[in-house]
């Protein structure tokens, strides 16, 4: 591996995740909206759930639907591209695993926008297009079916990104590949720490909030959390008794 290109491929990609599409869409269609703290009151309970993730979720609850949808498209892309320029100029060596790695980091902590961006799932989905479009399929299924038979929105959303980390293996049987992964799990997870020590505080305090209720004040879907509190394994057996 040349070392040159290798940190040509590393800036590339931290530079082109260090754009913000949540600032840029927010400023260009709602200039006066603050996106920079989420706060969602915890259903059944006094408690406000904060973050401070400037991501295509701020982008949802703050501005709207579809431009939170834009900008989740927008991040992916900012990933995928420069990732499929390097794997499409160099193929034979994983500079472009590196592009789409150190994308990541520049969306989590931003260098122009002062180190504060998001938590770095688009970005993630970004990469794995490029590089593994069919182990992100089956990763996220396999995901999905754990989280219905657990009844768990949260499984159901991650389970996925850690099993990723064995397929690389299994697909490629390559190092480089597991380290990947590996470390944007481990980037994506020091990311989610502040949201994720609300959710056990709240477990501790007792306040147990439906799975159509955790999915809204976390932003991962509604109708999801509403379907797993209808149709996963412990709610069916749960009415059955």
């Amino acid at each position: 591996m040349d070392i040159s290109i290798a940190l040509l491929a590393a800036a590339t990609g931290y530079l082109f995740g260090s754009i913000s599409w949540a600032r840029i869409i927010t400023r260009l269609v709602a200039p006066g909206a603050d996106i920079s703290v989420i706060r969602e009151p915890v259903p059944h309970s006094d408690v406000v759930f904060e973050s401070d993730s400037v991501s295509a979720t701020a982008v949802r609850v703050h501005v709207g639907t579809r431009y939170g949808c834009l900008t989740a498209i927008l991040d992916m892309l900012k990933v995928a591209l420069p990732t499929l320029a390097f794997k499409l100029w160099l193929p034979e060596t994983p500079y472009f695993l590196l592009v789409a790695a150190m994308g990541v980091v520049g969306h989590d902590w931003p260098l122009f926008f002062r180190f504060k961006g998001g938590r770095g799932e688009s970005p993630i989905l970004g990469g794995l297009i490029v590089i593994d479009v069919v182990g992100l399929v089956i990763a996220n299924l396999v995901g999905f079916v754990l989280g219905a038979l657990a009844g768990n929105i949260l499984v159901l959303r991650w389970a996925g990104l850690v099993l990723l980390i064995p397929w690389m293996w299994l697909r490629f049987h390559e190092w480089p590949y597991v380290a990947y992964m590996a470390f944007v799990n481990l980037i994506y997870w020091i990311a989610m720490a502040p949201d994720l020590k609300q959710y056990f505080q709240f477990k501790d305090a007792a306040i147990d909030p439906t799975q159509e209720e955790l999915a809204g004040f976390l932003g991962m879907g509604i109708r999801l959390g509403r379907w797993l509190d209808r149709y996963s394994l412990p709610a069916l057996w749960s009415r059955r008794r």
